[in-house]
């Protein structure tokens, strides 16, 4: 009877009021000790009142095929991966992916025990959020091949997100947009953990938290899953936590499905070989969700039991009952038997695979047909200065007009510096009326060197424009006086060193600061025709020097430079046992010249 009331109010409940009633009747019914374990879970800590992880963007609708066949194996019987298509293939994880789920659960599990999370449940939603980040187009240590975002959170049927983070995550400098194969807005990544550091988290343990990552982005998505004491083994705990990464029910039967799928048992496939899920939700039917989404649409493949005919909403039957039990619909199902219904008179029959996965839908327009470059000349700057020119291209459709609204990303080459604003490497910008897409200015690295930007339409790699840009080394600072900041004299007995920083010079250039300006200092003769470096006296000792060679005598030191207040101080002086008047000679390229004179006193006595 309980199941029976279980399972009839959780398909109808729509507000507390009926769910206190609902709590009331199973604990009537239930055995000693079922009131206070469901008064233990009421008192567990709600989960933060925040924007969703994803921030309600779009995600794939298709649900899991409603046959499963046993996966192949080879002529020994050992099982193996499969080519692209539905059937078996469908239950085939990439293997760097699905080695970063069960990663991620394992961490969890020993850090957070009573939580219970599954791997499972990571890949349902990976498979939902990303296709398994694109079938498994990661590397070797997880990270994805290329970017995978969300659409622009611009709340035009979804989530209104300005920019977060300069556009370091996503490349967008305008507003945020899902990143990676858990689809984690940026804001949420950064900041929006409980203790005000993000969710972000270093799954590989390459000391990197990267949203991009898949390791890096499961142990994030499991640590949030498990946030305020949930267990997952408890269904209305694992609905919230569901519905915290993106609160709408569709997107809960469908993560739900999928979980349940791989319930059932998986296979592990090469990386880049898993199947690509085709239809994506979108903003297509009124009502919409609390995340600000206006709705996802609905397949007629979506799976559910055999025979049943689908809600009203396009999925199975209802809200899922307690996992574990048997299913109704294609959710982990509650208990009892559902009442029954028609049958259809033939059921319809699932859309073939495409031979290749498509690839998602360009966020920019469909029209765009071609990128072209303004302006002809290659792009460069000096060291440490930012371009004077931006990279520049105009979108253009098959009949040469320009189109509006299309997202162009422009990407730097990871060997340079130079970065865009917030030390980003990719930004995304949308054409302007005319067509055109100009990037943010581009500061350049330290290094000289060239390198190449790229232009790409998002959706459509094949267009791309490439822009020469090179970094031009700083010119030496210059100095033409320099002078001494003290006119005390300088003297020391022979065989003993002058005092520890004796000698402290200022370089100007035209009256100003010569901040980094090179110095040479030289022990010279008294020659006034042609100084040359003195055999005896004063001398300095090398600094690089090791062993039996760090107490040679060195008369000449290159390499000195003047710090940020263009002053430089001299390293130690030492004598030998010459006494006499000595001079040490200071230059700079740029001709000047600086002759100091030091004094050596004989030994008392001698």
């Amino acid at each position: 009877m309980a199941a029976t009331i279980r399972r009839r109010l959780q398909r109808g409940a729509a507000s507390t009021a009926v769910a206190a009633l609902v709590l009331a009747a199973l604990t009537a019914s239930q055995a000693p000790g079922a009131a206070e374990a469901a008064a233990a879970r009421k008192q567990k800590p709600a989960p933060p009142a925040d924007t969703p992880i994803d921030g309600g963007s779009t995600y794939f609708t298709d649900r899991p095929p409603l046959h499963r066949p046993a996966p192949p194996r080879d002529a020994h019987g050992r099982g193996q991966g499969t080519p692209l298509g539905t059937g078996p293939a469908e239950a085939g994880l990439p293997a760097t992916v699905l080695a970063a789920y069960k990663k991620a659960a394992s961490a969890v599990g020993a850090s957070d025990p009573g939580c219970r999370l599954p791997w499972q449940l990571l890949a349902g939603i990976g498979k939902v959020e990303s296709g398994q980040a694109r079938g498994g187009a990661v590397d070797a240590e997880g990270t994805t091949l290329q970017p995978i975002l969300g659409p622009q959170l611009n709340g035009h049927g979804f989530a209104r997100i300005t920019d977060t983070d300069g556009g370091r995550y996503d490349g967008d400098l305008t507003h945020d947009r899902a990143v990676g194969p858990m689809q984690f807005i940026p804001s949420t990544w950064s900041n929006g953990g409980l203790d005000g550091t993000g969710w972000g988290a270093d799954g590989n343990g390459d000391g990197k938290k990267d949203p991009n990552n898949v390791f890096d982005a499961a142990l994030a998505a499991g640590r949030y899953l498990c946030v305020g004491g949930r267990d997952l083994s408890d269904q209305d705990d694992l609905d919230r936590a569901i519905l915290g990464y993106n609160n709408s029910e569709d997107y809960l039967r469908t993560v739900l499905s999928w979980y349940t799928f791989y319930r059932h048992g998986t296979h592990e496939v090469p990386d880049g070989r898993g199947v690509l899920p085709v239809h994506r939700g979108d903003a297509g039917t009124s009502g919409g969700d609390r995340t600000g989404r206006t709705g996802s649409a609905h397949h007629d493949h979506a799976s559910g039991t055999p025979g049943r005919k689908p809600g009203k909403d396009g999925s199975g039957t209802g809200k899922p009952g307690k996992s574990g039990g048997s299913g109704t619909g294609d959710t982990p199902g509650g208990t009892g038997t559902p009442k029954p219904k028609p049958r259809p008179e033939k059921p319809a029959p699932e859309k073939p695979a495409p031979e290749k996965p498509a690839p998602e839908s360009p966020t920019g327009p469909a029209r765009l047909t071609a990128l072209e470059r303004v302006g002809d000349k290659d792009l460069s700057a000096t060291a440490g200065t930012e371009f004077a020119a931006s990279p520049r291209v105009r979108a253009k459709d098959a009949a040469g007009k320009a189109v509006a609204g299309a997202p162009v990303r422009f990407a730097l080459p990871a060997s340079t510096g130079a970065r865009f604003p917030g030390d980003a490497t990719t930004v995304t910008v949308t054409t302007d009326k005319d067509g055109l897409a100009t990037a943010p200015t581009l500061r350049a690295g330290d290094k000289a060197g060239a390198f190449t930007i790229r232009a790409t339409a998002v959706g459509r790699t094949a267009l791309a424009v490439a822009f020469g840009a090179t970094v031009k080394a700083k010119p030496a600072p210059k100095a033409d006086k320099l002078a001494r900041t003290s006119d005390k004299e300088l003297t020391a007995t022979a065989g003993q060193a002058f005092a520890e920083d004796a000698v402290e010079i200022e370089a100007t250039y035209q009256g100003k600061i010569a901040a980094g300006a090179a110095v040479t200092a030289t022990m010279v003769t008294d020659d006034p025709k042609k100084p040359v470096e003195n055999d005896k006296g004063p001398y300095f000792k090398d600094p690089g020097a090791t062993g039996d060679d760090k107490d040679e005598p060195v008369r000449t030191l290159t390499g000195l430079t003047t710090d940020a207040d263009g002053l430089l101080k001299l390293p130690k002086i030492y004598t030998d046992m010459h006494a006499g008047t000595f001079l040490l000679r200071l230059t700079t390229a740029d001709g000047a010249v600086l002759t100091v004179k030091l004094k050596v006193a004989a030994p008392a006595g001698s």
